[in-house]
């Protein structure tokens, strides 16, 4: 079962810019965990936000949150150098008249899809760092889906387009270094729920 999962991981990501609720970063983990996500970004630049909260994610994630890797920031450039060094493209969920829509994108490249938070969405200064926009299409009058729920349209638009090209696999090839060490580091996990406690 670890080699199937590790095999089937995707080089694309989340970044979560300041949101507050616990649950809904716990909701994030789920669907990352479902599409093919190894690895997310947390980003807290307000102050009263703290990363102690992470750890109250655990009864709304049940259980992925052990096998996903979460990278914490509370710089903005660190985060973004950081995750330019693993993709290649961030796109912003932030409604403008520039916006495409996630069906007309193409969401099968090594990808960083950038989340604001519940009340204000993605900020101007994270915005700077976006290589442009996407717009889940909505006929009602609200214009805005929870984040969570944002999140869960977008990846499962995003795992349509890199199933149909043929992008999840269920064998880990020889030459793959990233699979090999997300197996690894899920291999390491499971060893660790099996030692006694010191």
């Amino acid at each position: 079962m670890f080699e199937r999962v590790a095999a089937g991981r995707q080089e694309m990501t989340v970044i979560l810019e300041n949101v507050h609720d616990p649950h809904n970063i716990g909701a994030v983990l789920r669907t990352c965990d479902a599409v093919g996500i190894y690895e997310i970004f947390v980003l807290y630049t307000e102050d009263h936000l703290d990363f102690e909260r992470l750890e109250r994610i655990k009864s709304s994630s049940t259980g992925v949150r052990k096998w996903m890797q979460l990278h914490t920031f509370r710089d903005i450039d660190d985060c973004m150098a950081e995750v330019r060094k693993r993709y290649d493209l961030v796109l912003a969920t932030h409604l403008d008249c520039e916006a495409s829509s996630i069906y007309n994108s193409d969401l099968g490249r090594r990808i960083a899809f950038l989340f604001g938070n519940e009340h204000e969405g993605v900020s101007q200064k994270a915005l700077q760092y976006a290589d442009g926009n996407l717009l889940i299409p909505q006929m009602g009058m609200a214009q805005s889906l929870n984040i969570s729920v944002a999140c869960a349209v977008t990846l499962y638009e995003a795992m349509r387009q890199r199933d149909l090209k043929g992008m999840y696999q269920t064998a880990i090839a020889q030459d793959d270094i990233l699979r090999k060490n997300i197996l690894s580091y899920y291999l390491d996990k499971h060893l660790e729920s099996y030692k006694p406690d010191k």
